[in-house]
């Protein structure tokens, strides 16, 4: 079949691929739970209850109450009197991951992490020679039990795309299988709000547009979604036929971390943009926080109400150290556009030039003050 400009080709020599999306369940919080008894059972936020602190991770006890990761820390603890914060502990965690990561290294050379708590897992071809990735899937599964005393969940398709959605049908501590028989089905009944890739402004726009479900976007034509989300666009098209051809990346090298949120109505003052610029500062401090990376690069993206967009970007020396000294670069990137010319639709900032830090002499960073 002859894609459209821009996308993969097919798989080599047209075989169907075996993948698998380990997740790790609530994996901070199941850390902290596993190394502390009194903790088991009990809702468990990973962060700090001040005014400013923000949840890096909730256990599954605190998940009833509507707690989850990124939530404000006086909003978790409305929502859930009982909550028990931890201070992070990302050496511990690395740590950890590292078991996690070695494990993946007996059965594939394969292995793409997107964080210490998830990797995809190519097993195609595999070192034991097993033809069902369902069988490596429990393997994998089985050993992280017994070697960590913590659980993971998996998913396992035919493509990376369906195989992160199937990861998320069983959890806690669950296996999911998605059949390329059964493929095209299952994103067909999909809301897409639950996409990979789908962000939360993304998933708003599709519902204007009248897309709420996979039924309804494989219904759009390649043109449209071109013209309404532009580069996303040919990822939507395929994938709403269950259909995705990027490769398992072990060498994947990340340039940049970044985050960006759209408003609901266009912000004109420092103030609001100020508050709606804090969480994503948080947002990319915790990930380099739990992945030991730094960065010496700051950059601010401005999209206007029109839709135009600007950058503003600063460089120092030495990587940026702390989550205060970030937030300093941002103000002296965001104070100089104002007063602006007209409303901002969504404010993003990035950090790129990164390299990693030394557990040994890394700091311990909070993500509050």
């Amino acid at each position: 079949m002859t894609r459209a400009m821009g996308h993969l080709p097919p798989s080599p020599g047209g075989r169907v691929r075996k993948i698998i999306h380990i997740d790790m369940d609530a994996f901070y919080a199941s850390v902290e739970q596993r190394d502390n008894p009194e903790l088991r059972g009990k809702p468990v936020a990973v962060g700090y209850p001040e005014a400013r602190g923000v949840v890096a991770a909730a256990s599954y006890e605190a998940r009833k109450f509507g707690v989850h990761s990124a939530m404000p820390s006086v909003t978790a603890k409305r929502k859930c009197p009982e909550l028990i914060f931890v201070p992070h502990r990302f050496d511990v965690y690395r740590a950890v991951s590292r078991q996690i990561q070695a494990i993946f290294a007996e059965y594939t050379p394969l292995v793409e992490p997107l964080s210490l708590d998830e990797a995809y897992l190519d097993v195609t071809e595999n070192f034991r020679g097993l033809k069902l990735a369902t069988e490596i899937a429990e393997e994998i599964r089985g050993r992280i039990r017994a070697e960590t005393h913590l659980t993971a969940s998996a998913g396992v398709s035919y493509n990376k795309f369906l195989a992160k959605m199937a990861s998320d049908q069983r959890k806690p501590d669950g296996l999911f299988v998605i059949t390329p028989k059964h493929g095209p089905d299952f994103v067909q009944a999909l809301p897409v709000k639950k996409f990979h890739g789908v962000g939360p402004a993304t998933a708003e726009k599709m519902k204007r547009l009248g897309i709420e479900t996979g039924a309804d976007l494989k219904s759009r034509d390649l043109a449209f979604l071109q013209q309404h989300f532009g580069k996303s666009g040919p990822y939507f098209y395929w994938i709403a036929r269950g259909i995705d051809e990027r490769e398992v990346k072990p060498d994947r090298i990340r340039k940049s971390i970044g985050a960006e949120d759209t408003f609901r109505e266009d912000v004109h003052d420092l103030e609001t943009a100020r508050a709606g610029l804090k969480p994503l500062i948080d947002k990319v401090w915790h990930y380099c926080e739990a992945s030991g990376i730094r960065g010496k690069t700051m950059t601010l993206k401005v999209k206007w109400a029109d839709f135009t967009q600007i950058t503003r970007s600063k460089t120092i020396v030495a990587p940026i150290a702390s989550v205060a000294e970030m937030s300093e670069i941002a103000e002296l990137l965001l104070s100089p556009i104002f007063p602006v010319p007209k409303g901002i639709r969504l404010l993003g900032v990035t950090l790129s030039s990164l390299d990693t830090v030394d557990d040994r002499s890394e700091p311990q960073l909070a993500l509050a003050l």
